[in-house]
C-alpha cells in the first residue's frame, strides 16, 4: 500500500479507556514507521493522558463527546450515541479517513454499529468474530465467537471461507486446514445445520479436513475452526478458564514452601516459556470479518501491551487488504461449492 496507513482508536472504550489506549498508541508508534493513529474521544481527557509525549505529527485527536458503557444495550447505543468515540471511529473508516478501527468497547455495540455503518461485503450474510488461540504448532483461528448465535449451513460455510482467506493473508499459509467444530468426528453426529455445512465444505475447494472436536483446536492439526457464535464463545471462554486455573495451580504449587520455591527457581525458564505461550495479551485483537472495512475488537480489560497488539493486527489486515480478498473468495467458493454439489447429485 503506497499511502500511509491510518488507524482510528476508540480512546474511551474498554474498562480503562484512555489510560490504556493512549500509552498503547504511543508504544505502537515507537515500533512502526508508516502508520498514523487517530485517538477518538473526549479531547481534554486524551490530552491529559498524553501529557508531554510527542509523536512527531503521527498522532492526532478527533473529539467525540459521548461514550458507550460496557453493559449498554447495543440498540440504544446505536440509536442514541451517534457522537460516541466508537461510532465516530467507525465513521472515520466509512469516510476513508482511516483504514481501520480498533476498540475495546462493548462487543455488541461495536458489532451493531460496524454493521450499520460499514455494511456487509457482497456474498456475506453476517459478519463473524475471529481470533487466534495458541496450539502445539503455532496458533489456530476460531470463528464465530459470539456475533451469531443461530447460524444456517451457508453462514457456517461463509465463516469457513472468510477464516481461511484471513489465515492465508496474515499467516502466509497457502491452503489452511479448515475444520467444522462438532461433538464427534463421525459422519452421523451433529445437528442438521452442521451436517449441511459439512456437505457444502466437502464440495468446495477449501482444504476442508472434516469435523473436529474441542481438543483438536489446540493440537495443531487444524488452522481454522468454524462454529456458530454460541458454541464458539463457550469453547473459547472454557479454554481461557482452564488456562487461568493451570496458571493458578502452578503459582500455588511453587510457592507452597521453601522447597517448592527452590524447585520453582530451577524451573523458571520453563515456567516463563509457558507463561509467554499462553499469555492472552499476545493474542488480543479479534477481527470482525465480513464488513466493508476493518474493525478489530480488543478485550475490554486489555492492558497496554494487549491493546498495542490489537493495533498491530489492524495494521496487518490493512496491508493484506482483507475485505477485498474475502469478498472475492466468498463468491468464488460459493459458486465452486454449488457446482460441486450439483456434480455429486448427478453422479448419485
Amino acid at each position: 500500500m503506497a499511502e500511509r496507513v491510518v488507524i482510528a482508536l476508540d480512546a474511551m472504550g474498554g474498562d480503562h479507556g484512555p489510560g490504556v489506549v493512549v500509552p498503547a498508541a504511543l508504544a505502537f508508534l515507537k515500533h512502526t514507521k508508516d502508520v498514523d493513529l487517530i485517538l477518538v474521544g473526549r479531547e481534554a481527557e486524551i490530552i491529559e493522558h498524553l501529557g508531554t509525549a510527542k509523536a512527531e505529527g503521527r498522532l492526532r485527536i478527533h473529539h467525540a463527546s459521548q461514550t458507550i458503557a460496557m453493559d449498554e444495550s447495543p440498540s440504544k447505543a446505536l440509536r442514541n450515541k451517534k457522537d460516541s468515540s466508537m461510532r465516530v471511529a467507525i465513521d472515520l473508516v466509512k469516510a476513508g479517513t482511516a483504514h481501520a478501527c480498533v476498540s475495546a468497547g462493548n462487543t455488541g455495540a461495536l458489532m451493531a454499529t460496524a454493521r450499520f455503518v460499514l455494511k456487509t461485503l457482497p456474498n456475506v450474510d453476517r459478519p463473524a468474530i475471529i481470533t487466534a488461540v495458541p496450539s502445539l504448532h503455532g496458533n489456530t483461528h476460531m470463528l464465530d465467537l459470539g456475533a451469531n448465535v443461530d447460524c444456517s449451513a451457508e453462514h457456517l460455510f461463509q465463516f469457513a471461507v472468510m477464516g481461511s482467506e484471513l489465515v492465508t493473508a496474515v499467516e502466509g499459509i497457502a491452503s489452511p486446514a479448515v475444520g467444522l467444530l462438532n461433538i464427534g468426528q463421525e459422519e452421523i453426529k451433529g445437528n442438521e445445520q452442521v451436517k449441511q455445512a459439512h456437505e457444502l465444505l466437502a464440495a468446495s475447494s477449501l482444504n476442508y479436513i472434516g469435523y473436529v472436536e474441542g481438543d483438536d483446536v489446540y493440537l495443531g492439526k487444524v488452522d481454522v475452526v468454524v462454529s456458530d457464535g454460541f458454541v464458539g464463545n463457550v469453547a473459547l471462554k472454557s479454554s481461557e478458564g482452564v488456562a487461568k486455573m493451570v496458571r493458578h495451580v502452578l503459582r500455588e504449587s511453587f510457592t507452597r514452601n521453601w522447597l517448592t520455591r527452590l524447585s520453582g527457581l530451577a524451573a523458571l525458564p520453563i515456567l516463563r516459556r509457558f507463561r509467554d505461550t499462553f499469555d492472552p495479551r499476545r493474542y488480543n485483537g479479534a477481527s470482525l470479518l465480513g464488513l466493508r472495512g476493518i474493525v478489530i475488537k480488543s478485550h475490554g480489560g486489555a492492558d497496554v501491551l494487549a491493546f498495542e497488539n490489537a493495533i498491530h493486527i489492524a495494521e496487518k489486515e490493512v496491508h493484506c487488504n482483507i475485505p477485498e480478498r474475502i469478498s472475492h473468495q466468498v463468491g468464488y467458493q460459493l459458486d465452486a461449492s454449488r457446482r460441486g454439489g450439483e456434480r455429486v447429485g448427478t453422479t448419485a
